[in-house]
């Protein structure tokens, strides 16, 4: 069948470590020129970064991923009722804790009706998780694919119902723009009896938002600056990460974490193997990720406009993170 042979090659091209990312230098030079400056923060996700974040999520200060966790746990068997066959199609997956919860609420005897897709950017984090899910549910099929799920969506056509999951709130690493753009690709690759599982990270006090993001033990900050070592590897560039300093705050009027480097002096930045260089003035800023908090108004709006509707809404007894189970409108 036509889309299972599409789904099997991006599977290949991802065990081969290949990467069909070719927008990849237009993007960095574009938003080393841009002004403010700008990395995409896909670009965080390479074998440290995808370490330093999972280092991320067991930080006190780190509300997300614990909440999440919970909801995921209280509501697992809810959530896989009726599942089965099908496929499980996790974006942006690095670490496999969550679906964890979930393949065990669909239960052993089940499993080899699943077949479970993550979809990563960072070849090295699909290959260690995708291994160690192989061991832990011999009887799953797994079939890692790296893409960049923000542009490319043929992947995930399929003729068993799937249910695809966006965890971490990661849908508020994209401006609305990118969005609307995103939640229309993933509505046209889905079918009526389809379910899309995303993650979002609620508006609460600002004490609380900015803590997450600025914790007491630096790796945050250790994330954040390593964006420049990858930059480095990708463009062949000389950042020095400690010529940066790291921001992170709350901006009330969008209702976004906004991360920044911070050039602590002037510099000029060569790209090699872009033929390219940038001048990086004292104090200016390299704006590296948004986290835009939602509220249940905005969550609707936002689905609406793809054509979806939130069939399921499930939230934590603080109100500061939700699980939207979303159907085609």
């Amino acid at each position: 069948m036509k889309a299972s042979l599409a789904i099997n090659e991006f599977a290949h091209n991802a065990d081969s470590g290949e990467c069909p990312d070719e927008a990849a230098d237009l993007e960095i030079i574009e938003g080393l020129g841009a002004k403010p400056k700008y990395i995409p923060s896909k670009y965080f996700y390479d074998a440290t970064g995808s370490r330093l974040f999972e280092l991320i999520c067991e930080l006190p200060e780190y509300y997300q991923t614990r909440t999440e966790l919970e909801l995921l746990t209280i509501h697992a068997s809810d959530i896989v009722i009726g599942f089965c066959p099908g496929n499980l199609v996790e974006l942006g997956s690095g670490s496999n804790r969550k679906v964890r919860i979930l393949l065990e609420a669909i239960g052993s005897e089940r499993l080899a009706d699943v077949c479970y897709m993550p979809v990563d950017v960072c070849h090295e984090a699909l290959a260690a998780s995708s291994l160690e899910l192989r061991k832990l549910f011999p009887a799953l099929r797994v079939q890692p694919l790296i893409a960049d799920f923000t542009r490319d969506f043929q992947f995930v056509q399929s003729n068993f119902p799937k249910l695809i999951l966006f965890f971490g709130s990661t849908i508020g690493n994209l401006d609305e723009e990118e969005t609307d753009a995103f939640l229309r690709n993933v509505a046209r690759s889905m079918n009526g009896a389809d379910r899309f599982m995303v993650g979002l990270d609620m508006v609460k006090p600002i004490e609380v938002l900015e803590a997450a993001y600025n914790d007491s033990r630096g790796v945050t900050a250790r994330f954040n600056r390593n964006i420049l070592n990858v930059i480095n590897r990708e463009a062949g560039a000389d950042f020095q990460p400690d010529l940066f300093d790291h921001l992170a705050y709350f901006n009330q009027r969008h209702d976004r974490i906004e991360m920044h480097l911070v050039a602590k002096k002037d510099h000029l930045v060569r790209l090699s193997l872009l033929d390219s260089s940038c001048l990086i003035k004292k104090g200016e800023t390299i704006r590296t990720e948004i986290c835009r908090k939602f509220r249940r108004e905005t969550a609707e709006q936002m689905f609406r406009r793809a054509g979806m509707r939130i069939d399921r809404w499930r939230i934590d007894q603080k109100g500061w993170f939700a699980l939207a189970e979303v159907v085609l409108a």
